[in-house]
């Protein structure tokens, strides 16, 4: 891989910035190996290493989506709830990150008095994407966890619509459970409007509220709240609460939840987005830049999946592979600059060789009397005509000769 830092050097200080901040994570290789690293060092690496994993993935997306394979075996009963998490950015912006766990429903069982259902061998995908991105993306791990064979697929969310939507994608027809601590918020605003927040009359309400809720399902407690709202016109904000609570009915049939021995609280998302998320990008006065956030969240992923090695052995082919492009690229971008100035010099030489003299056609003069002078005559050497004064008055005539004294002797 490159850089100067041995390969297993790279990892163990990519592996220990996962769990904790990038200076602790320096000081902690040097203490282990006695390797010295900054911390600007020990951030470069972690952030391209958790990139390279989060481009393996969406690499591994893409094939899924052209290749078909066939999906793995899931549980019997298998969990999927997708909840999210406030990080802050750099300049105070606050972003939302979104995760999914998928675990395996465990058999009910009965704890202070009433049941219980909790997922083993959970596992957990995070991203800073849109809705529809991050629907698309954690199909890496549904399909690895085999959601699609899974027997039944109980979806236990606060009811968002983006929520709703990523259940359509995944696995339509898995059961539809809005959270109950969620419901029981919506009934408690309700009740607080109208009794007042923290009565004691506000308090035994709600607490029958939500036992009949709970136990007997939404067919009685919501005619009730459509009365207790129409009675108080004054309160505007009751008809909003209401038509969460309306809109969510079919969602809300607890008692039959809890007979199918499914659960009916999103405990387990939200306690991953405090593991996977809070934990390490919203400590104290960390502020991430947003192109930062996603290789984090991969890194804390393969972490909290148990799935290091694995994970890691792909990043480091994927780097690998980079490496190898670039110096290709650096080659073929060398050849084609020596075959550019090879080109030009070639040129410059043919430019700036001396060029043979030419000499010029000897042409004879015209004649007056055709004022064009024939080819004939442009082929012969010229002689005079005869009435040319030179034919009557030769140079070497006696009559051409000084007359001077010197001439005679």
């Amino acid at each position: 891989m490159p850089g100067s830092l041995t390969p297993r050097a790279q990892e163990d200080v990519t592996h220990l910035a996962t769990w904790m901040p990038f200076a602790r994570a320096a000081q902690m290789l040097k203490r282990m190996q006695g390797v010295a690293v900054s911390e600007a060092t020990a951030r470069r690496q972690t952030e391209n290493n958790g990139a390279a994993y989060v481009a393996v993935q969406e690499t591994e997306v893409a094939r899924i989506e052209q290749a078909l394979p066939e999906a793995p075996e899931g549980a019997d009963k298998q969990l999927l709830s997708v909840d999210g998490a406030m990080v802050p950015l750099v300049g105070g912006e606050w972003v939302e990150v979104k995760t999914l766990v998928v675990g395996v429903i465990e058999e009910p069982v009965i704890e202070d008095g009433e049941q219980k259902v909790h997922a083993r061998e959970l596992s957990y995908f995070s991203r800073l994407a849109e809705a529809e991105v991050f629907t698309r993306l954690a199909l890496v791990e549904t399909h690895r966890r085999g959601m699609e064979k899974a027997g039944r697929v109980a979806a236990v969310s606060d009811g968002a619509e983006w929520a709703q939507g990523f259940i359509d994608y995944h696995r339509p027809d898995a059961v539809r459970i809005l959270d109950f601590p969620h419901a029981g918020e919506y009934v408690g605003k309700i009740g607080t409007a109208i009794w007042g927040e923290g009565k004691p009359e506000t308090q035994l309400w709600l607490k029958e509220r939500l036992k009949r809720l709970k136990y007997k399902g939404p067919g009685k407690l919501l005619p009730e709240l459509r009365a207790l709202t129409a009675s108080h016109p004054e309160l505007e904000e009751l008809a909003g609460w209401l038509a969460y609570l309306e809109k969510r009915e079919a969602h809300m049939q607890y008692p039959v939840y809890q007979e199918q021995g499914l659960p009916i609280g999103s405990g387990a998302v939200e306690s991953g987005n405090k593991l996977v998320v809070e934990a390490r990008l919203k400590g104290a006065g960390m502020h991430w830049a947003r192109e930062h956030v996603n290789p984090m969240l991969g890194l804390r992923n393969t972490a909290c999946n148990d799935r290091w090695d694995e994970a890691w052995s792909q990043i480091s082919d994927y780097r690998r592979r980079q490496a190898l492009q670039r110096r290709q690229m650096r080659r073929e971008q060398r050849l084609t600059v020596a075959i550019a100035v090879s080109s030009v010099a070639n040129l410059s030489v043919v430019n700036t060789a001396p060029l043979a003299a030419v000499p010029e056609p000897s042409l004879a003069p015209v004649t007056p009397e055709t004022d064009v002078a024939t080819p004939s005559q442009l082929r012969q050497p010229w002689r005079p005509p005869p009435d040319h004064p030179w034919r009557k008055y030769p140079a070497c005539s006696s009559r051409r000769r000084p007359h001077s004294p010197d001439a005679r002797k």
